[in-house]
C-alpha cells in the first residue's frame, strides 16, 4: 500500500503544445529527492483528457522508466468508456505501472450500479493494484461511499482518491473500507483532516510546486502529529487556494514555469493563467516559502 505524498503529476509541454520530455525528466528527479511516496501520471493535472492514446501511453512509459524502481509510479487509465479504461489499463500494466488510477466515467453519468459494473469489468480485466477516483466537481457523477464499499472486497481494488473535499464523508469512508483498501484525499485544503483521521495520504496537485513541504505533511499527519502537521498545512494554505483560481492544472503549470521547472506550454481549450491572477499565485508562493 502506498502511503504519503502521491503527485498528481503535471505534463510538462513545450510553448508549441508538444510534450516536454526533459523536463518530465527533471521532474521526476526532483519528487525522488524530496520524498515524494508515487508519482502520478496523467491524471486530470496531467492533461489527460487532451493527450493522445499514444502519448498517454508514452509518458507513462517514460515514467517509470525514469523511476528506475526508485520510487511507484500511479498512471491515469480511467475513461468514460469501459473498453476504452481497459485498454488504457492493460497499456500501463505492461508499462510497469505500479497501480492505476481509475476516474469514474465523465459525462455519459452512468448509475450507481453501472459505476459498479464499470469498475468491476475493469478490476476482473486486468490483474494490476487500482485506486478508484471520485471527483464529481469534474465528472459530473458522485459515485457513492456505499457503492465504494461494495467495491472494496474485489480484487486488484486498492484505493480510493476521494475529491470531494468532504471531510465527513472521508471519515465514513475510512471507517467503512479503511481496513481493507487505502483512502486518499484527492483535495489539499483538508488532506490533513482525512489522512489524521486514518487516510492513508495525498494525491496533491500542490505537492507539484511544494514536494518536499507536501510530504511532510503527510507523515506528520499520517504519523497523528496534529501540532506538526498544521504548522505546514497553514502556510501551505494560501498555495492550496490559489491554484484553483482558474481550471487545474492552469495555475500550477504558471507556477511551475515562474520557477524555471517547466516552460510555459498548455494544450487547448486551457489557456496560460490569466494575468489578474498573477500576483495571487506569486503570494502564495511566496507565503509558502518557494
Amino acid at each position: 500500500m502506498i502511503t504519503g505524498s502521491i503527485v498528481a503529476l503535471v505534463t510538462p509541454m513545450h510553448e508549441d503544445g508538444n510534450v516536454d520530455w526533459g523536463s518530465l525528466e527533471r521532474l521526476v528527479e526532483m519528487h525522488v529527492a524530496a520524498g515524494t511516496a508515487a508519482i502520478g501520471a496523467v491524471g486530470t493535472t496531467g492533461e489527460s483528457a487532451t493527450l493522445s492514446v499514444p502519448e498517454h501511453c508514452e509518458v507513462i512509459r517514460f515514467c517509470v522508466k525514469q523511476a528506475g524502481g526508485r520510487i511507484p509510479v500511479v498512471a491515469g487509465t480511467g475513461s468514460n468508456s469501459t473498453r476504452e479504461a481497459i485498454e488504457l489499463t492493460e497499456a500501463a500494466a505492461d508499462a510497469g505501472a505500479d497501480a492505476c488510477l481509475l476516474v469514474t466515467p465523465y459525462y455519459n453519468r452512468p448509475t450507481q450500479r453501472g459505476l459498479y459494473e464499470h469498475f468491476a469489468a475493469i478490476a476482473e480485466a486486468v490483474p494490476v493494484p487500482q485506486i478508484l477516483y471520485n471527483v464529481p466537481g469534474r465528472t459530473a457523477v458522485d459515485m457513492s461511499n456505499d457503492t465504494v464499499e461494495q467495491l472494496a472486497p474485489l480484487d486488484h481494488i486498492v484505493g480510493i482518491k476521494d475529491a470531494t473535499g468532504d471531510t465527513a464523508r472521508g471519515r465514513d469512508l475510512v471507517a467503512r473500507c479503511g481496513e481493507q483498501i487505502a483512502i486518499y484525499s484527492g483535495d489539499d485544503p483538508t488532506a490533513m483532516e482525512l489522512m489524521l483521521a486514518g487516510g492513508h495520504g495525498n494525491i496533491s496537485v500542490t505537492a507539484n510546486i511544494a514536494p518536499a513541504a507536501m510530504a511532510e505533511l503527510c507523515s506528520k499527519a499520517l504519523a497523528g502529529d496534529r501540532e506538526g502537521a498544521e504548522v505546514i498545512n497553514d502556510r501551505l494554505g494560501p498555495l492550496n487556494t490559489a491554484l484553483f483560481l482558474e481550471a487545474n492544472p492552469i495555475p500550477v503549470k504558471w507556477a511551475l514555469h515562474q520557477r524555471g521547472l517547466v516552460e510555459s506550454g498548455i494544450r487547448l481549450p486551457l489557456t496560460v493563467l490569466d494575468e489578474q491572477y498573477h500576483g495571487e499565485v506569486l503570494a502564495a508562493l511566496e507565503a509558502a516559502g518557494i
